[in-house]
């Protein structure tokens, strides 16, 4: 398998990077970008894309959950039909995807909507790939439910960003006002939080995979009181989207039997993630995307890694960017996405 970029995107020390900071910061891992989505910032123009390169389509990843699921295509013989490459965060791969040095990426969600409005639809998404990764966790027990949170403090991450729409959304839904029900405090990292509830400072935060099994191991006490995609599922009627996979259009068009292969290979690389996980785990460490395969292997189930394609996929994106357009439009692109965003639909 052939790998563009790698080692110049992702330094040697970034590749033994540890669970605790691929949560950690939006600007430099993929577990907070995606879980804090993406920002709105200027993307250029789309440009004309060159040929596909003749080693076949060239895909990016992102260290996080996204790339668990497409280690074992990677890894496989038909792997070695493209040409991967991996990256610390999204603003890496977005000048490459708009210039057409790369025909299709795994991204945050938001963001595939953004790439859309910003190239006049040369970017479709093609299948979601990673589902909610966001969970509230608690040193006690108070919190069973969302009507729990009442009166008490949330530290997390993402103002601005999704984790802070998700959870707005999911308390007014369930009766609360995120204003004056509960207090939301927002630190720059996934460290930060969890450095208050280990010291006390508070007992509830709302935290992204795979940093939550990095840091249930970290604090005694410390568990899960809440899934908020599951949370999200009561309320929004579909399920919270984190990652997809985006591509080129005129990729597709070059060669749409290629690009089929390439989908078939994906959702056969996500099957095994989520059977395979002491393989796929090791996998993990061995492309850096996680420091260590034991915490990969407890990570692995509740990344919440999947293939969905067709109507499921447009239903969950449509439900998905409707609140966050109504929250802020910018994080969109400014606009919801048109039919035409969604391949093979």
């Amino acid at each position: 398998m052939k790998f563009k970029g790698i080692l110049a995107a992702v330094t040697a020390a970034a590749l033994c990077i540890s669970l605790a900071a691929c949560g950690a910061s939006s600007s430099s891992s993929e577990a907070t970008a995606t879980a804090e989505s993406a920002p709105a910032s200027t993307v250029a123009e789309a440009t004309a894309s060159p040929e596909t390169a003749a080693e076949g389509l060239r895909v990016a990843g992102l260290k996080g959950p996204t790339t668990m699921g497409l280690v074992n295509l990677m890894e496989s013989e038909e792997g070695a039909n493209y040409t991967f490459s991996m990256y610390g965060a999204a603003d890496e791969i977005v000048p490459l995807l708009v210039k057409g040095e790369l025909d299709a990426a795994a991204v945050p969600a938001n963001l595939a909507a953004t790439l859309y409005q910003k190239t006049q639809g040369q970017v479709e998404v093609a299948c979601v790939n990673t589902l909610g990764v966001l969970y509230i966790v608690e040193n006690g027990d108070t919190v069973q439910s969302v009507a729990d949170l009442k009166g008490q403090t949330i530290v997390t991450t993402g103002k601005g960003t999704t984790p802070e729409y998700v959870l707005r959304y999911v308390l007014s839904q369930n009766g609360l006002d995120p204003d004056a029900d509960v207090n939301i405090v927002y630190c720059s990292e996934a460290t930060e939080a969890l450095s208050q509830v280990q010291a006390g400072q508070a007992t509830i935060a709302m935290l992204p995979q795979p940093f939550v099994t990095s840091a249930l191991s970290q604090v005694e006490g410390l568990r899960v009181a809440l899934d908020m995609n599951e949370e999200w599922q009561k309320v929004a009627g579909s399920q919270l989207v984190t990652g997809v996979l985006v591509v080129r259009k005129d990729a597709v068009e070059a060669d749409p039997e290629a690009f089929e292969e390439l989908l078939n290979g994906y959702a056969a690389s996500v099957e095994a993630a989520n059977t395979d996980l002491e393989g796929t785990a090791a996998l993990c460490e061995s492309y850096g995307i996680v420091a260590k395969a034991a915490l990969a292997q407890k990570a692995l189930p509740e990344c919440n890694i999947v293939f969905e394609r067709g109507e499921q996929m447009k239903t969950d994106l449509v439900n998905y960017f409707q609140v966050l357009y109504d929250a802020d439009p910018s994080s969109v692109g400014g606009a919801m996405p048109a039919d035409d965003f969604y391949y093979g639909v």
